[in-house]
């Protein structure tokens, strides 16, 4: 481990890799369970929840409609990584099959555990590339043992201008440099958790903030495969288990966000190679953007699956039956024939095994006062 990964606060833990297994047997798996859901089910199976505070039980209680996920925000995080471990374990109704437990543990400016204090960013883009890698297995643990099974975590984007929102928080300001640092922090996280490509096909290209608005650019896809594609290709290549669309418009290619645009997740299928779990950005950023097109929560997140999303997320403006009326809004939609029942399927199947797969990983955890992050 380089000094750019500073020495872990006790105690240290050690895990099996996220990748130790055959995807294929965990898919078959799942998809056998799928068989058996309702439409309904599978509809809650996809919804990754939010709401605040630290309470153990009142998590374990909102969790109880079936969601498929919870990600906690600073609001969620108590005071000791002890006290984490305490919630985390609350949010699984079924211990054997955990949801997915997420964060955006960056590190640096976005970081939720006041306790990671392993290089980010900032410092790392200007760094040999081994150290990236050092810093996120590292980071990579210490988010896993506290129950954190999924890391939204690696900034693929390519700003560019040092004035961007994302700049601080990319690993690269060239296609080159981004690229082998979402690779290196890609395999870093992949032994301890499933690692998140985001803000796909990236902000570098498209001025602005989409927490505000919906970001845009002419650049043409040819163009985009050779500069802020490129880290996103790298990240999928180095086995990234989960790819974030964001908010923002590459309008040669689609008009829409590329978090409802079924040609982004074309790409990203046929093209990129990827194979994991498709997932937005907090669909609460589109309605901040103030587009009255986005103004239903409910029919962004039909749009988004229907668009190749397997995962939904909605964290702002998210209260304790937010997600709830999103799965019913969604198992609504294929009642009623417009989503395809054959699409949700699919994406009940693809998030179900990546549960499965984390939670037969993290079953050989250990927290202990002596062991080294390997």
């Amino acid at each position: 481990m380089s000094a750019a990964a500073q020495s872990s606060p006790e105690p240290a833990a050690e895990a099996v890799s996220v990748q130790a297994a055959e995807p294929d047997a965990f898919r078959e798996q799942a998809a056998a369970l799928v068989a058996d859901m309702s439409t309904a089910d599978q509809a809650s199976s996809i919804v990754m929840g939010h709401i605040g505070g630290t309470d153990p039980a009142a998590l374990h209680d909102y969790m109880k409609s079936g969601l498929g996920g919870f990600i906690l925000m600073g609001g969620n995080i108590p005071a000791t990584e002890a006290e984490l471990r305490t919630l985390t374990s609350a949010l699984a109704i079924d211990p054997a099959l955990p949801p997915l437990i997420a964060a955006d543990q960056e590190g640096g400016i976005v970081s939720r555990l006041p306790w990671d204090t392993y290089a980010a960013s900032p410092m790392l883009k200007n760094r040999p590339v081994d150290e990236t890698e050092a810093a996120f297995a590292a980071r990579g643990a210490l988010v896993a043992r506290a129950g954190i099974t999924v890391d939204f975590g690696t900034v693929a984007d390519v700003p560019a201008d040092p004035g961007s929102f994302i700049f601080a928080r990319a690993l690269g300001a060239d296609p080159e440099g981004a690229a082998a640092r979402t690779a290196a922090a890609t395999e870093g996280q992949e032994h301890f958790v499933a690692s998140t490509l985001k803000h796909f096909p990236g902000h570098g290209a498209a001025p602005g903030d989409s927490h505000h608005a919906i970001p845009s650019t002419s650049m043409t896809k040819a163009a985009w495969r050779e500069a802020d594609g490129v880290p996103f290709a790298a990240g999928i290549e180095a086995g990234a288990s989960l790819l974030m669309y964001g908010h923002l418009a590459y309008t040669a290619v689609d008009s829409r966000p590329a978090s409802l645009s079924a040609e982004w997740h074309r790409i990203a299928r046929e093209e990129l190679g990827f194979d994991g779990v498709a997932v937005t950005d907090d669909l609460g950023m589109l309605l901040s953007s103030g587009d009255p097109a986005y103004a239903d929560p409910v029919a962004n997140g039909v749009a988004a699956v229907a668009a190749g999303n397997d995962l939904v997320l909605m964290i702002a403006g998210s209260t304790a039956q937010t997600a709830t009326e999103m799965a019913a809004g969604i198992a609504a939609a294929v009642d009623a024939g417009t989503l395809p029942a054959e699409r949700l399927e699919d994406a009940a199947t693809r998030v179900l095994a990546l549960r499965l797969q984390l939670a037969a990983a993290s079953s050989s955890w250990a927290v202990c006062g002596d062991c080294a992050v390997r």
